[in-house]
């Protein structure tokens, strides 16, 4: 019998990708989703990829009876939980709304895994709660600091909460991800990063702009103190994310009852935003429209990741650099624009 994973918020970008690493690793995923920040056209990509079904329930983390009609019907053996909102303008302007999703979804998915005993739990969380670091790389052990959003904040609580529950000596196996800036496309253009309305991320805006969907790319700040004056981030293929996942569910499997760790996932490289965009002409072969704008507040400068450890403790590392996921990302962004003109 394969190993049943639950991923919450399985058809959004990260979750989808996972899927397809957790089918190839030999488990069999079932996804959760509300569509409220994805699509199922994810699914069905998913599905294309894998060449089977995706056991798919539509609906709400916060569901309690939902959650535990899943797991008593699907015998769940481990959870992957990414479903959470994630814009971090819209955090600062409804906060209740991001806290009663994300810490709201993660206690009725704890009280529903306890209820099953089921003990593994990998949490999506984010580079964010370091804040601005004193220094680069950061490591795992570099101090949080006070979060720029109520989003990111979010994931500190998460965190917090899941380190509480395991120091109670409850029988729960806990890793949580912390993310630099997941970005590219699956290799077969079947699925990739889908934002409904304006991108709020840089990769996306730049591949829309040189689709000719935006007019222009505007850098946020060329005022910076790094090499050619814009922000420096960690950017990372969303498919060696996928497989830090499936590494740390496989991790779980030989750990004691009770359990906590938590591991950077990036690059350990990072890049400028103009660099990027360098890049992004390299590999598309289009000239990219963008302007310098003001600095945008919450803004981190410079941030980019260790992952020592990673590599020495769930034997992952970053495969992909920032050409292979800004081509999967372009390829991906023609594939969107051939299946518009064909609809």
């Amino acid at each position: 019998m394969k190993k049943k994973i639950l991923i919450t918020g399985g058809a959004g970008y990260i979750g989808s990708h996972t899927a397809v690493a957790l089918f190839e690793a030999g488990f069999e995923p079932v996804v959760i989703d509300d569509f409220s920040n994805s699509d199922k056209s994810a699914v069905r990509g998913i599905e294309k990829i894998v060449g089977q079904e995706v056991k798919l329930y539509e609906g709400d983390c916060n569901d309690v009876k939902l959650m535990e009609e899943i797991f008593s019907t699907e015998g769940i053996a481990g959870v992957i939980h990414f479903a959470a909102y994630k814009a971090v303008g819209e955090s600062t302007e409804h906060p209740l709304k991001y806290y009663k999703n994300n810490v709201g979804s993660l206690l009725v998915l704890l009280e529903t895994m306890r209820k099953f005993e089921v003990s593994d739990i990998v949490f999506s969380s984010s580079c964010t709660v370091y804040g601005q670091p004193d220094e680069n790389p950061v490591k795992e052990s570099t101090p949080r600091k006070e979060a720029e959003s109520p989003y990111g904040n979010t994931k500190k609580v998460c965190e917090d909460i899941l380190n509480d529950y395991v120091k109670s000596k409850a029988p729960v196996r806990v890793i949580a991800l912390r993310y630099f800036n997941p970005v590219g496309a699956h290799p077969s253009s079947a699925i990739g990063e889908l934002p409904l309305g304006v991108p709020n991320n840089l990769v996306p805006f730049v591949t829309q702009t040189g689709a000719g969907l935006r007019e222009q790319l505007t850098v946020f700040g060329d005022d910076y103190d790094t090499s050619d004056g814009t922000c420096i981030r960690d950017y990372i293929h969303v498919v060696d994310l996928a497989e830090a996942h499936v590494k740390s569910i496989q991790h779980l499997a030989n750990k004691p009852a009770t359990y906590f760790d938590l591991f950077n996932l990036g690059t350990g490289e990072g890049n400028t935003v103009l660099e990027v965009v360098k890049t992004f002409e390299k590999v598309s072969g289009e000239s990219l429209k963008y302007k310098i704008g003001p600095r945008r507040s919450g803004d981190i400068e410079k941030v980019w990741a260790n992952t020592d450890k990673a590599e020495q403790v769930l034997g992952w590392r970053s495969r992909l650099n920032l050409e292979d996921a800004l081509r999967d990302s372009w390829n991906w962004q023609l594939s969107l624009k051939e299946k518009e003109k064909m609809s």
